[in-house]
Order: C-alpha cells, then sequence, then structure tokens
C-alpha cells in the first residue's frame, strides 16, 4: 500500500510537472510569435521611415501600404508617442541605433515646436513645420500635455539627457499650476493659451466635450505620472500620482465596472440616460461604455498602484478584475473574439445594449495585455483569461494585422473590410498601443526573473558631487540604475554617473527591462 501512494504520487508530479512545461512551453511560442510580429510587421514598416528628416518630428499620415499622405499636420499626442515607442524600442533592441536617433530627433521637436515660450505648456497641434494651428482643439488640452511628459520620461529613461529630464518637470509644474483642480481634485481638461482654463457656458454646443472633467485624460494623467515617477520620484508627483490613483478608481469608474466618460468639474457625471432616443443618440459621444478604455485603464491603475509601492493593494486589483470581467461578459465577441467598441444601460430596455460591435485596433492590443495580467492573477478563474487571450491573439492575426504591408489595420475587417485600404498611420493612429501590448505581452509570456549584478566601486566624488560606479550586467537587458539616499530612492539614470545635490548614505541598484532590481550598493 505504501508503494502504491508512492508511485501515484510520482505520477501526480510527473504529470503536473509535465503539464506546467507545455502551458510555459505554448507562452514561449506565442511569446515568439509576438515578438516576430512586433519587429517584422510593426516597428520595420515604421521606422526610420516616419521620421520627418525636412521639418522635424515624424510624419503623421500613412496609406495602407506606408506611403506619406495628405499634408502631415503634427498632434502633440502623436509625435509623443513617436519619442515614447523609439525610446522603448532603443532599450529593447540598443543596436539598432536609429531609435534612440529618433528618439531624440522627436525630443527636439517636442522642445523647440511644441513647447510655448512665451506661456509654458506644450501646444496640441501644428502645421507640417511646428506653427501651432487652431484644428478642432482647445488651444492647450491636458491629454496633449500629458502624453508629452510621458515621452520626454521615457527618453529620458532611455538616454539619460537630462534636459529631456527638465523639460519634463517644467510640464508636470505647469500643469500643477494652470490645470489641477485644488478643491475637487483632478485636472482641468481644455485651457487657453495662458493656460486658463476653459469655463464651459451657453456658446459651448451640448454636445462638445469642451469644459468638462473627462476619463480619457485623466487615465492618461496617471499613465504619465506613473511613466515620470519611475525615473522622478518626487514627493508632490508622488501625491498626484495617489490622487488620480484613487480618482480614476474610486469616482470615475462606476458599480459595474464601467468608466464613466465626462464629468463637471466637480466630478457630477454627464449623464443622457433619461433623455429620449433621439436627445441620446445625438450625444452619444459623451455617454457610452468604453470597454477598450475598461481594459486598458485596469492596467494602468495596476501599473500605478505598483509604481507607488503599495503591497497587496487588493482593491486596486478588485476593481480592474471588474473591469475586465465586465467588459469579457457584455462586449466580447463569443464568435470569433474581440471587444467591443460601445455598449449602454437603455433606460427601457433589459440589460446591455451593444451599440457599436466594430472591433477598433488599440482596445484589442490592451485586452491582449490585461488579459495576461488577469490570467496570471487568476488562472483558475470562470473567465478563463488565458484562453480568452489565446483567442483574442488569433483574431488579432485574422483580422487585424496586416501580414502584407505591415501595422494593424484600423478596426478588425470582420467587422469593416474597407479598413484593408484606409490610413495605416494618422494623427490618432500611431505605434503606442500596439507597441506596448506586444512588448508587455512578450515579457509576461517569457519572464525575466534575474536581476543584473549589483554596481561595483560605487564613489561620490565629494568636489563635483557625481557618484560614479562600474556599469553592472544582465542576463538580458540592461535598464539603468536607482539612486537611493538613506534607503529612498532619489532618481535614476541609465547612465554609469549621477549628479547628487543633496543626500547621505547613498547606494545605487541595477535594474533591468523586467523591473528586476540588483542588491543596493553602498556608496564608499
Amino acid at each position: 500500500m505504501k508503494l502504491k501512494i508512492t508511485l501515484l504520487s510520482v505520477l501526480i508530479s510527473t504529470t503536473t510537472t509535465v503539464f506546467a512545461q507545455n502551458s510555459q512551453t505554448e507562452k514561449q511560442e506565442i511569446a515568439h510569435e509576438m515578438q516576430i510580429s512586433m519587429v517584422d510587421e510593426l516597428l520595420k514598416p515604421w521606422y526610420p521611415a516616419a521620421i520627418d528628416t525636412v521639418d522635424g518630428g515624424f510624419l503623421s499620415a500613412f496609406t495602407y501600404d506606408f506611403k506619406p499622405t495628405g499634408n502631415q499636420d503634427k498632434m502633440i499626442v502623436t509625435q509623443a508617442r513617436h519619442v515614447w515607442s523609439n525610446s522603448k524600442a532603443a532599450e529593447l533592441f540598443p543596436d539598432k541605433k536609429y531609435y534612440i536617433a529618433g528618439a531624440r530627433h522627436g525630443f527636439e521637436f517636442l522642445r523647440d515646436k511644441f513647447w510655448d515660450k512665451q506661456y509654458g505648456g506644450f501646444y496640441i497641434f501644428t502645421d507640417k513645420q511646428g506653427n501651432p494651428k487652431q484644428g478642432g482643439f482647445a488651444p492647450k488640452e491636458a491629454y496633449g500635455n500629458s502624453f508629452a511628459i510621458y515621452a520626454l520620461a521615457a527618453y529620458y529613461q532611455a538616454s539619460g539627457d537630462t534636459s529631456a529630464l527638465n523639460l519634463a518637470k517644467q510640464g508636470f509644474w505647469w500643469l500643477e499650476k494652470h490645470a489641477h483642480d485644488p478643491i475637487y481634485k483632478g485636472y482641468y481638461q481644455h485651457m487657453q493659451r495662458d493656460g486658463t482654463p476653459i469655463v464651459r457656458d451657453a456658446s459651448i454646443k451640448s454636445t462638445a466635450e469642451t469644459g468638462y472633467k473627462d476619463q480619457n485624460s485623466s487615465i492618461h494623467l496617471l499613465e504619465s505620472f506613473t511613466e515620470l515617477y519611475s525615473v522622478w520620484p518626487d514627493e508632490l508627483l508622488k501625491t498626484r500620482l495617489k490622487e488620480m490613483l484613487l480618482l480614476v478608481r474610486d469616482k470615475i469608474t462606476n458599480d459595474k465596472g464601467n468608466l464613466i466618460l465626462f464629468f463637471q468639474p466637480d466630478w457630477t457625471p454627464v449623464s443622457y440616460r433619461d433623455s429620449s432616443l433621439a436627445v441620446y443618440k445625438q450625444h452619444h459621444s459623451l455617454d457610452h461604455i468604453s470597454y477598450g478604455h475598461n481594459v486598458e485603464t485596469a492596467y494602468l491603475m495596476l501599473e500605478a498602484s505598483h509604481a507607488l509601492g503599495i503591497e497587496d493593494d487588493a482593491k486596486t486589483l478588485q476593481i480592474g478584475k471588474k473591469m475586465v470581467d465586465d467588459a469579457l461578459d457584455n462586449g466580447w465577441d463569443n464568435k470569433v473574439g474581440g471587444f467591443y467598441d460601445e455598449g449602454y444601460y437603455f433606460k427601457d430596455k433589459p440589460g446591455l445594449t451593444i451599440t457599436e460591435d466594430t472591433k477598433n485596433w488599440w482596445a484589442q492590443a490592451e485586452g491582449l495585455n490585461t488579459l495576461l495580467i488577469m490570467a496570471a492573477k487568476y488562472p483558475k478563474d470562470k473567465h478563463h483569461y488565458f484562453d480568452k487571450f489565446k483567442a483574442l491573439w488569433q483574431y488579432t492575426q485574422t483580422y487585424l494585422i496586416d501580414h502584407e504591408h505591415g501595422d494593424w489595420y484600423q478596426g478588425g475587417i470582420d467587422k469593416q473590410p474597407q479598413y484593408k485600404t484606409a490610413l495605416k498611420g494618422q494623427i490618432w493612429k500611431g505605434t503606442y498601443h500596439t507597441f506596448r501590448a506586444l512588448m508587455n505581452c512578450v515579457a509576461q509570456l517569457d519572464p525575466d526573473k534575474i536581476p543584473p549584478t549589483a554596481p561595483k566601486q560605487v564613489k561620490l566624488v565629494k568636489a563635483t558631487g557625481i557618484l560614479k560606479w562600474q556599469t553592472s550586467t544582465d542576463n538580458k537587458r540592461m535598464l539603468g540604475y536607482n539612486i537611493y539616499s538613506n534607503g529612498k530612492r532619489i532618481g535614476f539614470t541609465p547612465l554609469n554617473h549621477f549628479v547628487v545635490s543633496k543626500g547621505s548614505k547613498l547606494s545605487v541598484g541595477a535594474v533591468d527591462l523586467a523591473g528586476n532590481e540588483s542588491t543596493q550598493a553602498k556608496a564608499l
């Protein structure tokens, strides 16, 4: 009997081991597919072709087969996202020098053309040469400024160029002075050129967003502050990052796990649910369920919570899971996969109604990343997150990725076949969502858990205030170094030196691309 128990134990152990190996093999195979698609079908068509060598920055518009087209007006969001993508690609592929060169090129355009040298803050829209234009935007917007900060922080992380970090700080302080609401918290979205918030009055059309606070700028301020905090651990920034996390999680997200889109300045929701159907349809852009934003925000909240160092943040994880579950329960195509664009709870109809059954590209990209996060957190959940992830990746390969010309269509061609010949690039479509999703998915599927070696010979040159050390090594890719004073992180650099203005008991920890950190080495 004892022998039988032993053999049974061995069989169970062997089966479990084989299953785990098969599961890991499958994940590595998908990671390999995604890596190839990320490089060959996304990055290569875009870069360095998108770098505007004539006027600076990046070209905005490309045909379905990647020929530049149109007037090439430039928006801060597009330009900043290209800077971010090139910065991250430079970290992943340091041998491809055009990535860091492209990031620097884009940074210079943000600095020289988009930053308002008279009033501060970043313009939202310019012509190809960088001359400010009105377009359909407010002169300054928190949304656009958030992406500038996001890009500048990423470029500093990749390059160590302190002028980029200083401009990111200026952008943060400008928002703090002009857009932050000290009473009701959060940020005003629309501003005049001098930073004065635009107040909604009778002259503004009822269908316009102008003067409202909103979820979209809020979630991307959360995102940009997370990125900036990773390289600049400032106390005020930390306060605002936490403020935005709690605001998005507890105020902007409703009980069903859906983001409310627009608000009055005091965070009273804008709702048309009690209006007539005709009035609702006229205003539906202000009040609907966006499943793409829901699944994206679940990730952004968890990322922010991690950056803040909140241990075992059960509430943020719970709310994030609710957002993803609601999207799967109500906004998922059970036939071929993919998240629908929009839904709504009408007052005179039972349950939820899908109002837009199309599937835009960025929602599917964000869905891939977030489903993998949930699969790791809840491997036995009834929603079968990993199976949904595989179904979504299959959908993406079948209906979204253009395997002939590269990049993703603007929407799934199962619903919108006309996108086969639509623009691949425009001011609202670049590489940001897709590259980030593929990059994050590869990292999750084939994780690196080995930290880099600790820095050696850490020395402070007191005459100059420069802290120096020998370069660390990693099994895959180094990212840079966190600088500590008395055990508290005070900075980051990708270089092997850092200027310390003040502090005592200095130490340095090496960090790799996966976020693994070495033991801290104390300064001699």
